[in-house]
């Protein structure tokens, strides 16, 4: 198993829907085309953002397949592969492998979920059967419900789930991912989740994250990032502060449709969203690309 240590910036990337409700497989290389033109480094495919748990397997292996062929070698493409199913987890990822992604990812069931650190681990290595030769990040969030310390799911897994390579690490809590990045001796990749705590999470040592605001401003976190590590506090709060203005307009109409509005100031027109998610009017689109116009998203 190939691995390397993540760095930079790592889109979350969204699913486009045409107004029928199919995917839209073509709008694919100009997703990657805008994440190439921001020097994004990777993308993470089929995740919440991207909407995975909405799409049927054989609509996940073709934007899967998609991304691949898409990114050409030029992104990192991890592969979220998490189910409520297990046989069709085992599917995805074992697609994963065949045609060449990356790594791959799972948010565990949250229906029935895992009951403790241990049944985590023997799920985790069920789901991976088939893809064995790529590196699995676990994506731990508070949207599954399972809760359980990361740090000692590390120190659990480590050497158990052979292919581990870290965790993307989308959970309010700082403690925890400081104790992650220094768990088993710093090995395993600790990859920040939340864009809107992204100042916090590089001052305390993050080298990568994964995000859907990353889609259209990753040039405002490359600048947050680098008035970070210069000690600039005063240029990174400012920074900061239109973060949590392009946050605050996807609280107010929605994460991923929102955000799907946003990318149109890239060009790239995602469509809408698949229910129960509520659809944006035109009209709304065109107020979400005009407030972020005016904030400044690159």
């Amino acid at each position: 198993m190939k691995t390397r240590k993540l760095e930079g910036l790592i889109a979350a990337a969204h699913t486009g829907f045409r107004k029928d409700g199919s995917v839209d497989y073509d709008i694919i290389p100009k997703q990657a085309a805008m994440l190439i033109r921001q020097k994004v480094t990777g993308v993470y495919v089929s995740g919440t953002t991207g909407e995975g748990v909405h799409c049927s397997v054989d609509e996940r292996k073709k934007v899967l397949a998609a991304w691949v062929r898409a990114s050409k070698g030029r992104l990192f493409v991890i592969a979220h592969v998490g189910s409520l199913s297990l046989p069709d987890t085992q599917e995805l990822a074992r697609y994963a492998q065949e045609i060449g992604a990356d790594a791959t990812s799972i948010v565990p069931p949250c229906f029935f979920r895992p009951g403790s650190i241990q049944g985590l681990i023997d799920y985790l290595n069920e789901a991976l059967k088939y893809a064995k030769k790529l590196p699995f990040y676990y994506y731990h969030t508070s949207m599954s419900g399972v809760n359980f310390d990361m740090q000692r799911f590390l120190e659990a897994a480590d050497g158990r789930i052979k292919n581990l390579a870290g965790i993307k690490f989308n959970y309010p809590d700082l403690y925890m991912f400081q104790r992650c990045l220094r768990a088993c001796g710093g090995k395993y990749d600790i990859t920040w989740g939340i864009d809107e705590w992204f100042a916090g999470a590089v001052a305390l040592g993050a080298k990568s994250a994964i995000g859907s605001t990353y889609n259209y401003s990753a040039g405002l976190y490359y600048r947050i990032w680098k008035a970070v590590k210069k000690g600039d506090f005063r240029t990174s709060e400012k920074y900061m502060k239109k973060v949590c203005d392009i946050v605050d307009i996807l609280v107010e109409y929605g994460g991923v449709a929102g955000g799907k509005a946003m990318c149109k100031v890239w060009g790239v027109d995602l469509g809408t969203v698949r229910a129960p998610l509520k659809a944006l009017t035109d009209a709304e689109k065109a107020s979400i690309v005009k407030r972020i116009r005016k904030i400044g998203y690159r």
